[in-house]
């Protein structure tokens, strides 16, 4: 079963593989009615989720994957953000993560007076609690759904633009914003997209994670996912190297949430070694929750990105170790990173229990 967690208002549930062989629409069905159970188990259910992470094989198999995600709901879709990876084994053609509002906690969409719906599946946005939580955006309109065409500093900033007006809707700005996650094709994009991202965050950026992976369109160079809080925010910077120019914050506080930025080990002397590089960076991120006022048995859920699944049970031990008893939610995603020598990434969301 998948790994579920509780932490107050929201349930976590860790990234889900079929348990069946078959096409897309049958794999799909058995991922949603094994996240159904497991949601039951914790007093809650499909009605009530808030984000859907979505990995396919093969960008083709999106309107299939579609096809049969939309009848597990009858409307109000969560937010969702689908991207092309490599999966855990070849006969796998879909995974999915999701976060989920427990029973009794308010679940809104956020939707732009004058914005047509989504042709697909998913709401643009979804508050609950203190939390709003948006789909992943590519560069559209969202007043007619046209591609607005452009290289990727100019799609970065359609996406910022659009995301400006979903928060606005739900009461908030680029200011509430905690946790962005990056998706870029081409890794040679991300200074251009850096450079249109940080003109809106002049002070405090979010927690950021950036990495490698197709998107279901072959038209968008960039796709990202933003979570926002309308909870007092605090932006966490020590630990930060000297010259220090991208724009991200190690982490960001938001009530009693504390959301990482992705950490990388990687350095001159481990450049082949991912269990060095895993240790490495699992040590960053205890730095940051400690600075955040938090410790690894306060995290409710882990994002691995990996290079190579080859690398996974050296990570893993490493991960283990790291964890101890405690058992977050986790997600492995097989993608690339930004960094070239990098093998393995992984950011934190983590409970402060004030």
């Amino acid at each position: 079963m998948p790994e579920v967690v509780q932490s107050g208002q929201l349930i976590y549930v860790s990234g889900v593989s079929p348990t069946v062989r078959g096409d897309v629409p049958t794999q799909t069905r058995n991922i949603l009615e094994q996240i159904q159970q497991s949601l039951a188990s914790a007093g809650s259910s499909l009605d009530r989720v808030v984000s859907v992470l979505v990995f396919i094989r093969a960008a083709s198999d999106f309107g299939a994957m579609n096809d049969a995600y939309r009848t597990f709901w009858n409307g109000d879709f969560p937010t969702r953000t689908t991207i092309v990876v490599d999966l855990s084994t070849p006969e796998t053609l879909v995974e999915m993560s999701i976060v989920a509002a427990a029973a009794g906690v308010d679940r809104t969409i956020v939707h732009p007076r004058d914005w047509v719906q989504s042709p697909s599946p998913y709401s643009y946005a979804l508050r609950t609690g203190d939390t709003v939580f948006l789909s992943g955006l590519v560069s559209r309109n969202g007043r007619d759904n046209s591609v607005v065409n452009g290289d990727v500093a100019q799609q970065t900033r359609v996406i910022l633009d659009n995301a400006g007006e979903l928060l606005h809707a739900a009461g908030l700005s680029h200011a509430h914003i905690v946790s962005s996650r990056v998706y870029l094709p081409d890794s040679a994009s991300f200074a251009a997209m850096n450079e249109a991202y940080r003109t809106y965050f002049p002070a405090a950026p979010p927690a950021r994670a950036t990495i490698r992976a197709a998107l279901a369109g072959p038209q968008y160079s960039v796709e990202i996912t933003f979570i926002a809080s309308s909870s007092a925010r605090r932006a966490i910077t020590q630990g930060l190297p000297p010259n220090w120019n991208l724009p991200l914050s190690p982490a960001v506080i938001a009530g009693n949430r504390a959301y990482l930025s992705g950490a990388l080990g990687n350095d001159e002397t481990n450049r082949d070694n991912a269990a060095a590089q895993t240790k490495a960076t699992l040590e960053k991120l205890r730095k940051t929750l400690e600075f955040s006022g938090a410790s690894p048995t306060d995290v409710d859920e882990a994002i691995v990105y990996v290079t190579d699944v080859k690398d996974l049970p050296a990570i893993d031990r490493e991960y283990r170790s790291f964890f101890g008893s405690h058992n977050p939610s986790r997600t492995i995603i097989r993608c690339g990173l930004v960094a070239p020598d990098g093998l393995v990434e992984i950011l934190f969301t983590a409970n402060l229990k004030q």
